[in-house]
C-alpha cells in the first residue's frame, strides 16, 4: 500500500444514454436504455486510485437521495474514505451522458450537490498527493491546493473543466492536467505559472510538459468500448503513482496503461481496472 491520495472533486450519478449520432441544434434522435452509474469526476478519480490499491480519502458533497446512497455505496466498495463527504441538501449531482457506437461521449453536468463543497471540508492529514477537480467550487480547490503546498503534499489540478485559477495556485501544481482540447484553449502551459504540466491526447497517449522539454507517452492499442471517465482513470492512476514516489514520466506511463484499459469496457467507474487487472493486461502482451 502506498501513500495516501486526498481527492478533492464533484460526485454524480451518470445517466448514460447509447445513440447512433449526437443530435443537432433543435433535432430529436431516439437513444438506448438509460443505465444510471456512479460518477462526477472527482468520484471517478478516487475509485480509480482505489481499486489500483492506494489508501484514498475523499472530499466532496451528494444529495441525501438514492443518487447519492449510489455514489456513496461504489466509493466505500472500492475502499475509499467518504468521511469526508457532505450529504447536502441540493440533489445529487447528474451527468447526462450520450455515447455515440465509437466510444465518443457527449455530456450535460448539473452540478447540485457539488457546489456545496466547502474549504473546511478539506483534510490533508497524512497525503502524499492532492489531486482536486474543477467541478466543485473554485475557492475550495484553490484552499486545497494551498493547504497541501504548506503540508509539503504533492498536489495536481485537473482543470476539466477550464476554469480561472490565481498565479499563486497555479504556480503550487506540479502537474497541471488538461487534455488536448483544454490544452489548445489555454496556449503555453508553462507560461501559466505551473512547475509541470501533462497533455492527454486519448488513444494518442499524453505529453508531459517540462522546462526541459515535452516528451510524448504513447497509449496501448486497445479495441475501444466506451470513452466516459477515461480522463479521471488517468488522474487517479496518476496520483497513485506520484504518491508512492514515481517520477512524472513514469508515473504518466502508468496512468496511459489505466486509462486505456477503462476505455474497452462500458460506463466509468465500472470499467476501472484492479491492479490484478492491470497485470494480467501486462502478462498477456506479446
Amino acid at each position: 500500500m502506498g501513500g495516501l491520495v486526498v481527492v478533492v472533486g464533484s460526485a454524480n450519478a451518470d445517466l448514460v444514454v447509447p445513440v447512433d449520432r449526437r443530435p443537432g441544434p433543435g433535432e430529436t434522435v431516439l437513444g438506448g436504455d438509460t443505465r444510471v452509474l456512479p460518477g462526477g469526476k472527482g468520484a471517478n478519480t478516487a475509485v480509480a486510485a482505489a481499486r489500483l490499491g492506494a489508501p484514498v480519502r475523499f472530499v466532496g458533497a451528494v444529495g441525501s437521495d438514492q443518487f447519492g446512497d449510489l455514489v456513496l455505496a461504489s466509493l466505500t466498495g472500492a475502499g475509499v474514505d467518504v468521511t469526508g463527504v457532505r450529504r447536502a441538501e441540493r440533489p445529487t449531482g447528474v451527468a447526462y451522458i450520450a455515447v455515440t457506437p465509437d466510444g465518443e461521449n457527449s455530456i450535460i453536468v448539473s452540478p447540485g450537490a457539488n457546489a456545496d463543497v466547502r474549504p473546511e471540508d478539506v483534510r490533508l492529514d497524512g497525503a502524499a498527493a492532492l489531486v482536486a477537480s474543477l467541478e466543485v467550487p473554485v475557492p475550495v480547490v484553490e484552499h486545497a491546493v494551498l493547504a497541501a503546498e504548506r503540508a509539503g503534499v504533492r498536489a495536481v489540478v485537473n482543470l476539466s473543466p477550464v476554469a480561472i485559477l490565481s498565479e499563486r495556485v497555479l504556480a503550487v501544481l506540479d502537474p497541471l492536467v488538461v487534455n488536448e482540447h483544454e490544452a489548445a484553449g489555454l496556449g503555453n502551459l508553462l507560461a501559466l505559472g505551473v512547475r509541470s504540466a501533462v497533455v492527454t491526447r486519448g488513444a494518442l497517449g499524453a505529453d508531459v510538459v517540462t522546462a526541459e522539454g515535452t516528451t510524448t507517452v504513447p497509449a496501448p492499442k486497445v479495441e475501444v468500448v466506451d470513452t466516459t471517465g477515461a480522463g479521471d482513470a488517468f488522474t487517479g492512476a496518476l496520483a497513485v503513482a506520484l504518491a508512492n514516489g514515481d517520477q512524472l514520466v513514469d508515473a504518466v506511463r502508468s496512468a496511459v496503461k489505466v486509462a486505456a484499459l477503462s476505455v474497452t469496457l462500458p460506463g466509468a467507474q465500472p470499467s476501472y481496472p484492479t491492479q490484478e487487472r492491470m497485470n494480467r493486461s501486462a502478462n498477456s502482451r506479446p
